[in-house]
């Protein structure tokens, strides 16, 4: 289980973009997509499919240490994520707020 997942709101905590909030698109080994955030230009060659070439947006992965899930989106308050077994299983809990289980 990983500890953000797609649809959680996450805050920048380092980095260019530092203290931006955005939702999370997607999660892969590189880190997280996060909307709106990590845009970038990929050039493209020529080819028989392009002939004219050009360049296309991408998404640009953040890295899972430079983000933290926000448990509080009015005040902006974040919180490092833990788990709690239970006897469904493991559930998310949020370690700043005495391991409040998160939707």
């Amino acid at each position: 289980m990983a500890r953000i997942i797609k649809g959680d709101t996450v805050k920048l905590i380092s980095g260019a973009h530092k203290g931006t909030t955005g939702k999370v698109v997607g999660v892969n080994a590189d880190g997280v997509l996060i909307e709106g955030i990590g845009q970038k230009h990929r050039h493209i060659k020529p080819s028989q499919l392009n002939p004219r070439g050009g360049h296309k947006d991408i998404h640009v992965a953040v890295p899972l240490h430079k983000v933290a899930l926000v448990i509080d989106e009015k005040a902006g308050k974040t919180s490092r994520v833990g788990y709690v077994k239970t006897t469904d299983g493991k559930t998310r809990v949020a370690r700043q707020v005495n391991n409040k289980e998160i939707k």
